[in-house]
C-alpha cells in the first residue's frame, strides 16, 4: 500500500487509487463536479485540482494516480486561485435563477461558489442563452442554460443503463446536451438517475417540478417494494414544522419524491424508475372500515367474527402476502402455528409495458418479501395455489387474489389496504396499514435483510396486520 502525504499528513492509499479517491477516503475533501464514484473519469470540470509539492502548476486529482511518497496540497494559494478562476469560468454563463431552481439547497455549484469563489462575476457581457425547459423525455426536463457539461448523465446512459440515450452536440459555448432522436430515453428504465447525479439544476424531474423546496422535506429510509431486489431508498415527505395549513394540505401526508439511498443497499447508488413512482402504488384510495358481509362494523365485532370462523374451521388455509414484513410473518406464525395451510401469494405481477426483468436490477418477481415468507413458512409462492377440496376457510392477506379462484363454499377473511370490490364480498374484511405507515424488514431474493421506517400515521380505521394477528393469537382452533 503506497503512503502519500496530504497537506503534510501521512495517508495509506490503496494501490490503483487516484489522489481524489485517497483524499476522500481519509477525510480530506476535494471538490468535484464531473467525477462520480460509479462512473468513468472524464476530467473536464477542473475543479478538483491539487498541487504536488515541488511543482509550480496544478493538476486534476480525479485522474492523478497515487505514487509512494507523493506529497499533495489541497488548499495551497495556487490551488485556491485556480479553483476561483474555474468557478468564474463555470458561472460565466450560468443563470442566477436559484430562487426558482428545484436544485436550490442541493446544488453543488451553489455550495462551491460560496466555498471557493464568493465574488460577483467579472464579466459584463450578456450571458449566452440556450434552450430552457426542453423535453428530454416524458419524465425529464432539461435547462441547457444551467448545464455545466460535466457529462455525468451521458456516461450514465452509456456505462450503467446501457441505453446510450444522451450525448453532447456542437462545440464550445454552443454545446448542448440532447437525447437521441429515437426516443430511447423514454424506454430507459433507469433514466431518472441522471436527475440525481446532475450537480446543478439542469436535469429536472417533471413529477417533482416546483412541488416543494428540499429544506421543507425530510427523507425516511425505506425499501422499494417494486420487485424482489429491494433497493434501499429514501422517501421524501414534508417536515412537520413546515406543515401546510392552506393551499394543499394533502401534501403533508404524501410522498414528494423517492431517491436511492447512496450505496447502502444491494442496488448500489441506483434505482429504476418504478422505484421513483411509489406514490402511484401507495397513494390509492384507502379502505378504512372493517366489514362483516359487506356491512361496516366496529373492529371488535369484526375480530369476534374472525375468531368464530377460525374456531369453526376444520381445514383453514391462508394466502400470505408477498408484501408482508418479516415481523408480520413472525406474528402470523406465532399466532396460528400450523393452524393454516399456508400459501405465499404474489400481490403484484408485471404490468403491461413494464420491464419484467433485466440483467441489472429489475427482477421478475414484483413483490419485496417472498423470500422472507419462504424462510418463515417453508413454502414458496405457488401460483395458483393447489387448494384441497375440504378447505372451508381462506384468510386472504393483501392484493392480487381472484376471489373466483377460491374454493367454493369456503368462508373468506380478507385483509387489504385499498378500496376494492372484493372487500365487500368477504365474510369479514379488515383494513390494514401500508409500508409507509409502519416499520419493518424485508428479505430480498439474495437473502439481504433491510429495514424500512414509517413516514406517515395510518388512517383512522386501519390496523397493522401484525397487531391483528397478535390479537387473534388466543383463538382456540377446533381440531378435525
Amino acid at each position: 500500500m503506497p503512503e502519500i502525504f496530504i497537506n503534510g499528513h501521512p495517508v495509506q492509499a490503496e494501490k490503483g487509487q487516484t489522489v481524489l479517491q485517497a483524499a476522500l477516503a481519509n477525510g480530506f475533501y476535494i471538490p468535484y463536479f464531473c467525477w462520480h464514484p460509479a462512473l468513468s473519469i472524464a476530467g473536464n470540470c477542473r475543479i478538483c485540482v491539487v498541487q504536488v509539492e515541488g511543482r509550480s502548476w496544478c493538476e486534476i486529482s480525479c485522474n492523478l494516480p497515487v505514487t509512494d511518497g507523493m506529497r499533495v496540497l489541497t488548499d495551497s494559494e495556487l490551488v485556491r486561485a485556480q479553483r476561483k478562476d474555474t468557478m468564474q469560468f463555470i458561472t460565466l454563463n450560468h443563470p442566477v435563477d436559484c430562487g426558482i431552481c428545484d436544485k436550490a439547497g442541493e446544488c453543488t455549484l451553489q455550495d462551491y461558489h460560496y466555498a471557493y469563489n464568493g465574488a460577483p462575476s467579472i464579466s459584463r457581457e450578456p450571458k449566452v442563452t440556450a434552450t430552457k425547459f426542453h423535453d428530454l423525455s416524458d419524465r425529464i426536463l432539461l435547462d441547457n442554460e444551467r448545464c455545466i457539461l460535466c457529462s455525468r448523465c451521458v456516461r450514465f446512459t452509456r456505462e450503467v443503463s446501457k441505453s446510450s440515450a444522451l450525448g453532447i452536440t456542437r462545440r464550445g459555448d454552443e454545446s448542448l446536451l440532447r437525447a437521441s432522436e429515437d426516443g430511447v430515453l423514454d424506454r430507459d428504465a433507469y433514466s431518472d438517475n441522471v436527475i440525481d447525479i446532475c450537480p446543478v439544476g439542469a436535469l429536472l424531474s417533471k413529477s417533482f417540478l416546483y412541488k416543494a423546496r428540499v429544506w421543507y422535506l425530510k427523507p425516511t429510509p425505506s425499501v422499494c417494494p417494486g420487485c424482489a431486489r429491494g433497493c434501499a431508498v429514501d422517501i421524501w415527505h414534508r417536515k412537520p414544522e413546515w406543515k401546510l395549513r392552506a393551499l394543499d394540505p394533502q401534501q403533508n401526508t404524501s410522498i414528494a419524491r423517492v431517491t436511492p439511498r447512496g450505496a447502502q443497499g444491494p442496488d448500489g447508488p441506483w434505482i429504476c424508475n418504478k422505484g421513483r413512482d411509489l406514490a402511484r402504488i401507495f397513494e390509492r384510495p384507502r379502505a378504512t372500515a372493517p366489514m362483516v358481509k359487506g356491512k361496516p362494523v366496529e373492529l371488535a365485532a369484526a375480530l369476534a367474527n374472525v375468531r368464530s370462523l377460525i374456531a369453526a374451521a376444520r381445514h383453514p388455509a391462508a394466502l400470505v402476502s408477498g408484501w408482508g414484513s418479516n415481523e408480520e410473518f413472525a406474528a402470523f406464525r406465532a399466532a396460528f402455528g400450523d393452524t393454516f395451510r399456508v400459501h405465499v401469494k404474489h400481490d403484484h405481477r408485471p404490468e403491461p409495458g413494464e420491464v419484467v426483468e433485466d440483467g441489472f436490477l429489475i427482477r421478475a418477481d414484483k413483490n419485496p418479501n417472498v423470500a422472507g415468507a419462504r424462510a418463515v413458512f417453508g413454502v414458496g409462492a405457488d401460483s395458483p395455489p393447489a387448494w384441497h377440496g375440504d378447505t372451508d376457510l381462506v384468510l386472504v392477506w393483501g392484493e392480487g387474489c381472484n376471489f373466483a379462484d377460491l374454493p367454493r363454499g369456503a368462508a373468506v377473511v380478507f385483509l387489504n389496504a385499498y378500496l376494492a370490490p372484493e372487500n365487500g364480498h368477504a365474510d369479514v374484511f379488515l383494513p390494514i396499514s401500508i409500508a409507509t405507515e409502519r416499520a419493518g424488514h424485508y428479505t430480498n431474493f439474495e437473502g439481504t435483510v433491510q429495514g424500512f421506517a414509517a413516514c406517515f400515521a395510518k388512517p383512522q380505521g386501519a390496523s397493522d396486520a401484525q397487531a391483528l394477528f397478535e390479537s387473534l393469537a388466543t383463538v382456540a382452533v377446533a381440531t378435525p
